[in-house]
């Protein structure tokens, strides 16, 4: 067995090539762990993204309809955005929350850690589960034209099952929640 501490790539340089106040593009030249030379990429993103899996006392879910650019179509996802360098987590998901869907809540629960494309990027996304909701009035950013959809919870994980939402943060926050579901954890009790 390999020692997990031990990087077996080697870096002869780097160049950087392409930035923006969100993302900084950077090629490498390396050995790889075979000993061939070759070139790497890495996306290094300058926020770390957010989301949030609101769950009413129903046990309803806010989805967030946008369209995406880089996809050039529509997704269905559950609240996102970026925390800036610094910005504690949860004051990031809450306003977020806020700012897509007008929602505050009282309680909040971080359930997720994840990579979101580790071959390519070192984007980092924690996933909170937020709860005793009320509301109040969204305020998008400029760069979004918004739709909000309420559906149970049930409805939802449907959706991820059949393809029809493919977000990666949100297929990680509706898998979590329903596993925490079926296991019966005390997801409210927090």
């Amino acid at each position: 067995m390999k020692d997990e501490n031990v990087n077996p790539w080697k870096i002869k340089g780097a160049r950087q090539v392409y930035d923006n106040k969100w993302i900084n593009v950077t090629e490498f030249d390396v050995i790889n762990p075979s000993g061939g030379k070759g070139i790497y990429g890495k996306v290094h993103f300058k926020n770390v993204a957010i989301g949030i899996l609101a769950l009413d006392d129903e046990q309803n879910t806010y989805l967030v309809g946008q369209y995406r650019f880089v996809l050039n179509e529509y997704s269905w996802e559950m609240p996102e955005g970026g925390g800036p360098e610094g910005e504690d987590y949860l004051e990031a998901a809450k306003r977020e929350l806020l700012e897509e869907t007008g929602l505050v809540a009282k309680n909040w629960r971080q359930i997720l850690r994840v990579h979101l494309s580790n071959s390519v990027s070192d984007e980092l996304s924690i996933i909170f589960l937020a709860t005793g909701l009320s509301q109040e009035t969204a305020c998008p950013e400029e760069t979004e034209q918004l739709a909000i959809k309420k559906l149970s919870f049930d409805e939802v994980y449907k959706l991820v099952m059949d393809g029809k939402i493919t977000d990666m943060m949100t297929v990680a926050a509706v898998m979590k929640l329903k596993l925490m579901l079926i296991e019966e954890r005390p997801m409210l009790n927090f």
